[in-house]
């Protein structure tokens, strides 16, 4: 995996993101999203809390969205927790970004399955287009990361982009949905192999065939 390391916290930042609160449609979820734990657990809501504020960074930058070190700390002290606990959250899982990234993020799965099946050739052709590992390129654009399994070995190799999972990828697919993205279109999300529909085999199911066009209850069968 790409290094990851958490933007420096500077005066700078500070002057940009001390202010942060949320912004009023926000504000509202925060009481729904807490009462989900019980009480005495509502520390257990920083992952949604964090999403939550990364997702509103993004929307005021245009950015997939990321975690500065005060913004960390606002919603420690929203969930009355050490700022630390927050950091250790936010820095362990991926799905959060701790420094600045492009408006979007390109997550390429560099584990067995999706490296047994073309990984190398994605990053080639990320490379081929100025993205490099751990960077963002200069017009803000992209952010290429390298990441662990995301759980769709089925359907390798897969990268995700922002919020979208695209699968069964070669050069040449990734490539068009570079030019869609940058286009301002949106390109067909999930498996980009023409025919299949989610994870079947190649060729349509051996099992449960049924299941295919409607529910099918096979408990009378069996």
């Amino acid at each position: 995996m790409a290094e990851r390391h958490t933007e420096p916290d500077t005066p700078e930042l500070r002057a940009r993101w001390d202010g942060f609160a949320w912004t009023p449609e926000n504000a509202a979820k925060v009481p729904e999203i807490i009462a989900r734990y019980p009480p005495g657990r509502q520390r257990s809501a920083v992952m949604a809390l964090l999403d939550l504020a990364q997702r509103q960074v993004g929307a005021e930058d245009g950015t997939q969205g990321w975690l500065p070190i005060p913004v960390m700390e606002f919603v420690a002290r929203q969930l009355d927790m050490p700022a630390i606990r927050v950091l250790e959250v936010a820095t362990f899982y991926t799905m959060y970004n701790i420094a600045p990234v492009g408006r979007f993020h390109v997550q390429v799965c560099g584990t067995t399955p999706c490296m047994l099946r073309g990984s190398d050739e994605l990053f080639e052709a990320c490379n081929k287009r100025g993205l490099s590992k751990g960077h963002t390129t200069a017009d803000g654009l992209w952010t290429l990361t390298e990441v662990e399994c995301m759980g769709n070995c089925s359907s390798a190799p897969m990268v995700q982009i922002n919020d979208d999972n695209y699968e069964d990828l070669t050069a040449e697919r990734l490539d068009h949905i570079l030019d869609e993205l940058a286009a301002g279109r949106q390109p067909k999300t999930g498996t980009q192999e023409p025919g299949r529909h989610t994870v079947e085999p190649l060729g349509g199911p051996t099992t449960l065939k049924e299941m295919v066009d409607a529910n099918h209850d096979y408990r009378g069968e069996w």
